[in-house]
């Protein structure tokens, strides 16, 4: 540490004293920097609940400190404790962590008089926002490190066998890309050499003292802090040669109870992982009601901001339908559109199928829309034969550079990843987005989800994606409706994959809400209900129920003005019966046509008896 280093300073909450120290070139056990709290120091008088399991030694120092009278009540500032004398920590985040009481980024809560962070004047130590990183140790060459050494040893490794000596953290990755090449020659593979240099400029380079470091053995995750410098050590077996210090947490979290978005981000398959996006996550895990209080605390002197780890444990939510939206989109009962409510909160992905006409897209709009908030939150894409995965999620789309007018093949984002990338925003995790996805199965769904029809089943992992190579998931706030017209194509052609991955649930003619709907528009629009007697006795007429005519056709304003209920028949009813009997010699204006269809409706003593 530089000669001319300044004093430390750190305020107690809620604008409390404050307490000083100084940085030592001394190392500590694990090999961090040693910190010094200088005697006279402000302390907060408790302890959080989650700060014995938190920092378990930063605890313990400070009880041992408490019953040595080393740090009692003060007397400079009541309702404070004091510390009696220099008090020498194993790292900044230690001596931080024993004045507040809580779980501590020493690198960036100690600052100078002038606002300055500790990290500021450490050599080699890269500058930005701490991170959050999963580094894999419960395999390394056949052996869970986890266990046998870092969680006893205060330390996180990487193994780096053919990795030549002298290799100085901060390291340039193009430097780096070079010594691999030329160290692991024919030992390892082009991937595995890019997946090397990753990893390895990750831990030298870009890892710094007070990042959150992650890692998973037998089924549990374990959390620490880094707290010092990386080191390229001898390792007789070549399963450590690179190693950083850590204080890790007393305790771990059950894999199987992280938030699923966290576990989609566990999952990928790479030795270093950058977990920042779901650093919230992870600072969440373990979280008091008391910290959180505090959290919420601060967030109130300053509305302007929200802290991260109250975001984080936001639930996401689904608003259930009452009798409004029921009456709104003239649905017979309040329970079925709750039915579907509960099957997106279960499946996250549901498809409302039937005939044309019985308004499937308009429900999934109006539905989307509801339960997710509004229109910013929905998006809506249209399947057609020839769409691709490429026109859906991702691919190389020619381009015009906007400078040199150059038309050129760029990675191209589809709806689905926009939508994705919106969803998963730090500050949105907890609101729902809905993707509707009109005419479905028009398309080779195969081919248009490609990997991500894994993801559909599978949420809470993560898959390696075709062009980008990026880890990605889907967030666990999007949810997908799909519309399907049976009479485009039977639902029974639909592959037992897309069954599986999907709720289906019928809109028809014979049942509710459809069967009803024409009927409860014109009563609402104060209008003579012939259309809706029609519509039932041309119904009863079709036996194929894929080809029964929804109620859509006649809830438009035109079928209302003179002549339009005949000439909507003609032109948009009648044609699609048609087609449906092409080549059967069937006479479809004697069948079907408006005067044979109100004659009968005007003889039948029974509106649900079959018409002749």
């Amino acid at each position: 540490m530089p000669e001319d280093c300044p004093e430390f300073l750190l305020r107690l909450p809620n604008g409390g004293p404050v307490a000083k120290g100084r940085l030592l070139a001394e190392k500590g056990t694990n090999g961090s920097r040693k910190f010094v709290i200088s005697a006279g120091s402000p302390a907060r008088p408790d302890v959080v609940p989650s700060f014995a399991a938190g920092m378990p030694s930063s605890y313990r120092l400070r009880e041992k400190l408490i019953n040595n009278g080393m740090m009692r009540r003060s007397a400079t500032w009541p309702g404070w404790l004091e510390t009696t004398t220099d008090v020498t920590c194993n790292s900044p985040s230690a001596a931080s962590g024993v004045l507040l009481g809580r779980s501590s980024n020493g690198w960036g809560e100690w600052k100078t008089a002038d606002g300055h962070m500790l990290a500021d004047f450490i050599e080699d130590m890269s500058w930005g926002p701490n991170h959050a990183w999963l580094v894999r140790g419960s395999n390394v060459s056949g052996l869970d490190l986890v266990q046998r050494m870092w969680l006893d040893e205060g330390l996180v490794t990487l193994s780096a066998r053919h990795l030549r000596p002298g290799i100085e953290q901060g390291i340039s990755k193009d430097r780096l890309r070079s010594a691999v090449e030329e160290d692991y020659g024919s030992t390892a593979t082009y991937n595995q050499k890019m997946e090397l240099v990753e990893a390895f400029h990750a831990f030298l380079s870009r890892m710094k003292p007070g990042d959150t470091v992650c890692s998973i053995s037998s089924g549990t995750l374990y959390v620490g802090q880094l707290t010092g410098p990386a080191e390229q050590t001898a390792s007789d077996d070549g399963r450590a040669n690179l190693r950083r210090p850590v204080e890790w947490q007393g305790e771990g979290y059950p894999y199987d109870a992280l938030p699923e978005e966290l576990q989609q981000k566990l999952s990928a398959q790479h030795d270093v992982v950058d977990l920042t996006s779901v650093q919230a996550l992870v600072d969440a895990l373990g979280l008091s009601e008391e910290e959180l209080a505090d959290a919420t605390a601060a967030a109130e002197r300053d509305p302007s901001r929200e802290a991260p780890v109250i975001t984080a444990r936001r639930e996401l939510e689904l608003p259930v339908p009452e009798a409004a939206l029921a009456d709104e989109l003239l649905v017979h009962d309040a329970a079925w559109l709750r039915e579907l409510r509960d099957l997106l909160w279960d499946d996250r992905q549901l498809v409302l199928y039937g005939p044309p006409g019985t308004g499937k897209t308009y429900l999934a709009l109006k539905l989307a829309e509801f339960l997710g908030g509004g229109l910013e939150q929905v998006k809506l894409v249209q399947f057609h034969p020839s769409y691709s995965y490429e026109d859906f999620f991702e691919g190389f789309r020619p381009r015009e550079d906007p400078e040199t007018r150059e038309v050129a093949f760029r990675l191209t984002a589809g709806p689905l990843r926009e939508l994705a990338d919106l969803a998963s925003r730090e500050g949105n995790r907890h609101i729902p987005h809905f993707l509707v996805i009109d005419e479905i199965n028009r398309a080779n769904l195969a081919k248009v989800f490609g990997e991500l029809y894994f993801l559909l089943e599978y949420r809470n992992k993560s898959v390696r994606l075709t062009y980008s190579g990026d880890d990605f998931a889907l967030p666990p706030n999007l949810f997908v409706i799909g519309t399907m017209n049976t009479a485009d194509r039977s639902i029974a052609l639909v592959d037992a994959a897309m069954r599986r991955r999907f709720a289906f649930v019928e809109l028809s003619p014979r049942t509710e809400p459809t069967s009803g709907l024409l009927r409860r528009w014109l009563a609402r629009e104060d209008r003579d209900a012939e259309p809706a007697d029609l519509l039932d006795a041309l119904n009863s007429r079709i036996e194929d129920h894929d080809f029964r005519i929804g109620p859509s056709y006649l809830m438009k304003q035109g079928v209302f003005r003179e002549g339009g209920l005949e000439r909507t028949w003609r032109t948009k009813i009648l044609p699609l019966l048609e087609e449906h009997h092409y080549g059967e010699g069937i006479d479809i204006g004697q069948r079907y046509g408006l005067p044979v269809l109100r004659a009968a409706i005007g003889t039948r003593q029974d509106p649900d008896e079959p018409a002749p």
